[in-house]
């Protein structure tokens, strides 16, 4: 006859009767191997003693088949598994206690075991069995919780940063509540050196929006990134980088054309990066794949912003070399290294390979095409700033 369910109960009921000890060696042994549950951070030795209490208990009732109307057994584990989640308890400590547990758990049966008769103890293989089958359902049911309910937490502090960080991108960081509960979101201080980048999801790029953040920390560089219509946004903590450095960092990413703010040092001052990034990005021809800062395009955004004043500067300065066929690229590729090479004739004809008559003949006849002479400052000026008018026709 085999009389295990009722060993079982015997057992059950007998240790359930010593709780009290049964709990304080299980505490002592979790404490005894995790730093974490020692510490009492963040679970307090009350809360752990509770919940092994509600644990033990819940664990011997369904070892020993002893009916429990108020609780089931899934729910117990859950319920361990979302607390367990919520004060952010690392699931491998948390398991590792319940192992702990287990152990204490069998030792004392083991115990109790060795006083049965000889018949009795040769159940002992499958009263190990029925525990470490009970503790392993027990510890999968409060990891399921435990996973979902850390998913639900992560969903939501993503979706409190997202808001927060569409915040101080709206502008609402005046208010110093928002700029401190931004601050704290993000996990940066609100006071520091940032810049706003936006990037363009110009047609041709990957339907996944790029995420340069890991990119950048390999550069010392946190940043947080958030899709917006049809770009990108992101904040970068440069401290005591440049926007140079930042710009090298996203053109080795190949996010594609992007745009950097000036350097700010309030998280209040998001809004204004936004608006001077998106600037920069204006000024780049699209599907470039360029990445600049405003500072390095201020004539282009100034240019840009004024769409009527840059056609009047075309036509005012180049009108001749623009109608003027076969020659236009020539001349024009040879102005812009003129002027760029301090209006030189040898420094451009170095950087052209060609010969220094040849610049002076083209320069020539820019002037004649033009009605404006060589030597002219306003001259010089005005076919500077066409010639970024130019870059800014798309």
């Amino acid at each position: 006859m085999n009389d295990e369910p009722a060993l079982r109960r015997e057992l059950a009921l007998t240790l359930l009767g010593d709780l009290d000890n049964l709990i304080e060696r299980l505490a002592d042994d979790i404490c005894a191997h995790s730093s974490r549950y020692a510490s009492g951070t963040p679970v307090t030795h009350e809360d752990l003693h509770r919940t092994l209490r509600g644990n033990m208990e819940i664990a011997l009732r369904e070892f020993g088949r002893i009916p429990d109307g108020e609780r089931l057994f899934e729910a117990v584990a859950a319920e361990n598994g979302r607390l367990r989640a919520e004060q952010d308890m690392p699931l491998a400590t948390v398991l590792q206690a319940y192992r702990r547990g287990g152990r204490v758990l069998w030792q004392a049966m083991a115990d109790w075991m060795r006083d049965r008769s000889p018949d009795q103890q040769h159940m002992v293989g499958d009263m190990a069995g029925a525990v470490w089958e009970t503790i392993d359902r027990f510890s999968s049911a409060m990891a399921d919780a435990y996973r979902l309910r850390m998913l639900e937490l992560q969903h939501r502090e993503a979706s409190r940063r997202g808001a927060l960080f569409e915040a101080l991108l709206d502008g609402r960081a005046g208010d110093p509540a928002v700029a401190g509960a931004a601050a704290t979101a993000l996990g940066v201080p609100r006071q520091d050196r940032y810049a706003v980048v936006v990037i363009a999801q110009d047609a041709h790029d990957a339907v996944s929006p790029p995420d340069p953040a890991p990119a950048l920390e390999g550069w010392g560089l946190w940043s947080f990134w958030r899709p917006r219509a049809d770009t990108v946004a992101g904040l970068v903590r440069l401290r005591a980088a440049d926007p140079a450095e930042l710009a090298e960092a996203l053109r080795g990413q190949r996010v594609g054309r992007a745009g950097i703010s000036p350097p700010f040092g309030e998280l209040a001052a998001a809004a204004q990066g936004l608006r001077l990034a998106q600037r920069a990005l204006d000024t780049l021809p699209p599907r470039s794949g360029e990445v600049a800062s405003l500072d390095d395009r201020l004539v282009h955004a100034a240019l840009g912003a004024e769409p009527e004043i840059a056609e009047r500067l075309t036509v005012r300065y180049l009108d001749g070399v623009l109608d003027s066929g076969a020659e236009r690229d020539v001349l024009l590729g040879t102005l812009r290294t003129w002027l760029d090479s301090g209006c030189s004739a040898s420094g451009t004809a170095a950087r052209m390979f060609c010969h220094r008559n040849t610049i002076l003949n083209r320069i020539g006849r820019v002037a004649e095409l033009t009605g404006w002479p060589a030597d002219s400052g306003e001259a010089r000026l005005g076919w500077a700033l066409a010639l970024r008018a130019l870059e800014l026709d798309h």
